[in-house]
């Protein structure tokens, strides 16, 4: 009789093992309770991210106004505009300017709310 030789073998990958967790986290359903650690994320997390979202309107809003105002100052047969343009113009840089001083002023405003909570849960970890 012949005799089968089986063998088995088994390589580690980490990276590999991380890959599956993250893809297996995306199907799995939510946990039911959030932790003090979720919780201390997404505090950090939302002290931005509307800030974020005016300032990028801001300054989009505004840089479409500044294209505006080109359009009327430089397009021939255009020249009843040009004043309207350079206005119009003046008025798109201002809040393109403006844009970045205001998403800070926002992002610290919501730092300062969101102080005391964020102290209270982070000694609650530290603990």
């Amino acid at each position: 009789m012949e005799e089968k030789k089986e063998t088995f073998t088994y390589t580690y990958s980490s990276a590999e093992q991380e890959e599956i967790k993250r893809i297996r986290d995306k199907y799995a359903p939510p946990a039911k309770e959030e932790t003090p650690m979720d919780r201390l994320r997404r505090l950090d997390g939302s002290a931005t991210k509307g800030a974020a979202v005016a300032a990028l309107v801001v300054g989009i809003v505004s840089a479409l106004l500044f294209g505006v105002g080109m359009c009327c100052t430089l397009l021939a047969g255009w020249e009843a505009y040009f004043i309207l343009g350079v206005v119009v113009g003046v008025i798109g840089i201002a809040g393109v300017v403006a844009a970045y001083p205001l998403y800070l002023h926002m992002v610290k405003r919501k730092r300062a709310k969101l102080a005391p909570e964020m102290i209270r849960l982070s000694d609650e970890l530290m603990k």
